[in-house]
């Protein structure tokens, strides 16, 4: 055999060799920079995509950490019962604690991703922005929504967080609140002005609170944002407890606070379907 021969039949293995040193040396410098918490979510990650028991050598060559790091976390692991010990004790393997912690997530994101389809349907139905969100203090923060398919659209994530006394979402719930919660959350709430519409005089926003409460409709006319209005509906569960609102919103120019309104109907089927899956998680629960 030629030296050129043998050259060409090492270089695979040797190029195979040095790609596994540097995915080594790369997971060693992405773990580094991790504290405890990280590290531990590092190993709990490499075990869940594994096929087989982990050894301590499989870990830390996995996750780039040192033995002494990795036998101490997984040692806290394994008291917490996230993780096991393989009966054969060929490796550590998911406890307990990460099956049950695995399956909850499943069962909680299932009514989550029923919750985001009924919200399409809204926006699809009628061609809107659709929101629901909750009231936290002063504000209202969006636990989901679905964006209209249009080529110019308010960016709000969920977890995004918007003034109450200015909102549709946030005057509804407001205005559902017993008379002296409402009261002390209007006392103590910045009536910030965002508009030449938002109602900033305490007495003339809990006038506005008192009309929504016997309608149980909110409205928001250009109030959070120039050239936007927004109506919303509550989400109430079968205890009677209000869980949240839903809301669409569209740009003035598009639709009037009227054309919006006629919404209402679509919404409050939304509203009741939303309100069904809460019974439901907690039935499953």
């Amino acid at each position: 055999m030629t030296e050129s021969t043998e050259t060409n039949l090492q270089t695979p293995a040797g190029e195979e060799e040095r790609d596994q040193a540097a995915r080594r040396a790369s997971a060693s410098n992405d773990t580094v920079h991790l504290g405890a918490m990280g590290k531990a979510f590092a190993i709990l990650e490499a075990i869940a995509n594994a096929k087989q028991p982990l050894t301590m050598t499989d870990l830390v060559r996995t996750c780039g950490l040192t033995k002494p790091t990795a036998h101490r976390i997984t040692t806290m692991l394994a008291e917490m019962g996230y993780l096991a010990r393989e009966p054969l004790k060929r490796g550590l393997i998911e406890g307990p604690r990460l099956i049950s912690l695995a399956l909850s997530t499943l069962a909680t994101a299932a009514p989550r991703s029923r919750r985001h389809a009924i919200l399409r349907s809204v926006s699809e139905k009628t061609g809107e922005t659709c929101n629901f969100g909750v009231l936290v203090g002063s504000e209202v923060v969006y636990l989901d929504r679905v964006e209209a398919k249009w080529p110019l659209a308010l960016r709000f994530e969920a977890g995004s967080r918007v003034p109450a006394h200015c909102t549709a979402i946030g005057k509804l719930l407001l205005a559902l609140l017993p008379a002296h919660e409402r009261a002390a959350a209007i006392a103590s709430m910045p009536l910030t002005r965002l508009t030449t519409r938002t109602i900033t005089d305490p007495v003339k926003l809990n006038e506005a609170l008192e009309r929504i409460n016997r309608t149980r409709i909110g409205i928001d006319d250009e109030e959070f944002i120039e050239g936007v209005v927004c109506v919303s509906v509550p989400v109430i569960a079968k205890s009677g407890q209000v869980v949240g609102g839903i809301a669409v919103s569209a740009p003035a120019a598009r639709i009037s606070i009227q054309e919006a309104l006629s919404f209402v109907p679509i919404m409050h089927d939304a509203a009741q379907r939303l309100s069904a899956t809460y019974s439901d998680s907690r039935a499953a629960s």
